[in-house]
């Protein structure tokens, strides 16, 4: 399975952060194997992680992100691709999760209900919008320095890895978006069905 059309997602526009052109080549080669192994979540931190991308993007008619492996994905971007700093932050992030939700809720995230879940990271999402509407909009700059891809504000940097990490994966692109493969044949001069107005 490889993983492309990732600058069609893009153009989701505001609620995806801008990527480089070599993350984004990395997104596409970032699909774990079968059986992979996590290498930087700890298995409550994953549990975490699950429980936070299947209230994201859940099963509806078609799978949701945890189906797509996006935890692993995450796990992937975490091992590879961040920095030291950008994989302390981005735990320090998820501990942060925990931690609200057992001062709002007197309980971890992951055994919290699912109003409770959603409640918590509908206050995260209103949050990180406030905060992105205080700061300039910032332009596609292809000489920007790497080391930003994966900064700022936990909830944003999580939400842009989950979207990318679903939408860029089989179970995303093909049942979710509906592209496919190899597209079908075009008919470019078949006659419109009876009663089609121009």
């Amino acid at each position: 399975m490889r993983r492309r059309e990732l600058f069609r997602i893009l153009g989701a526009g505001a609620t995806l952060p801008v990527f480089s052109p070599e993350l984004l080549a990395f997104f596409q080669q970032a699909l774990p194997a079968a059986g992979y192994v996590l290498r930087t979540l700890d298995p409550r931190q994953n549990d975490l992680v699950v429980a936070m991308i299947d209230q994201m993007i859940p099963v509806t008619d078609t799978p949701g992100a945890k189906a797509a492996r996006v935890n692993e994905f995450i796990d992937v971007i975490l091992s590879d691709w961040a920095t030291a700093e950008e994989r302390r932050m981005f735990l320090e992030g998820l501990s942060g999760v925990d931690r609200q939700s057992r001062e709002l809720f007197g309980k971890r995230f992951v055994e919290a209900s699912d109003a409770q879940q959603v409640a918590l990271l509908s206050a995260l999402e209103d949050a990180m919008m406030a905060e992105r509407s205080r700061r300039p909009r910032r332009a596609y700059n292809p000489e920007r320095n790497r080391d930003l891809q994966l900064t700022g504000d936990f909830f944003e940097v999580f939400k842009g890895i989950t979207l990318h990490g679903y939408y860029t994966s089989a179970i995303g692109s093909s049942q979710e978006l509906k592209q496919e493969m190899i597209p079908g044949v075009f008919h470019g001069c078949a006659p419109a069905p009876s009663g089609k107005k121009d």
